[in-house]
């Protein structure tokens, strides 16, 4: 699996920097991050012991519905559920709906942070 790079950069300079790109100016590299932070507590709050432990154990156990991973991580369906739609949102979790099921796929386990 592969890692993700992370940047952490204050609001107003990813802003710029998103335009920069619209506007053509600017052409991110490769190996620039993807997802951005505007702080260093709010990437902590995302990617915490617990969710990067979370991260594991969907990796090891592919579990088929969050009801699964609730199972197997002793976590309530709907505090999972939060957590999971808001690392789904930063990109480092993906959520497939599968009939009437919500199968969890970790993106990454491992992360570079870069801090602009």
């Amino acid at each position: 699996m592969k890692s993700i790079v992370i940047g952490i950069m204050p609001q107003e300079k990813i802003r710029e920097r998103v335009l920069a790109i619209a506007r053509g100016e600017y052409r991110p590299k490769a190996d620039e991050p993807k997802i951005w932070f505007t702080s260093m507590k709010s990437l902590a709050e995302v990617l915490s012991d617990d969710n990067r432990a979370l991260l594991r154990v969907i990796t090891e156990t592919k579990p088929e519905s969050i009801s699964a991973l609730a199972l197997a991580t002793g976590r309530k369906p709907g505090n999972l559920s939060r957590t999971l739609k808001t690392m789904s949102h930063y990109g480092i979790v993906d959520l497939k709906r599968e009939r009437n099921l919500v199968r969890p796929i970790a993106r990454a386990t491992e992360f570079r942070i870069v801090a602009a």
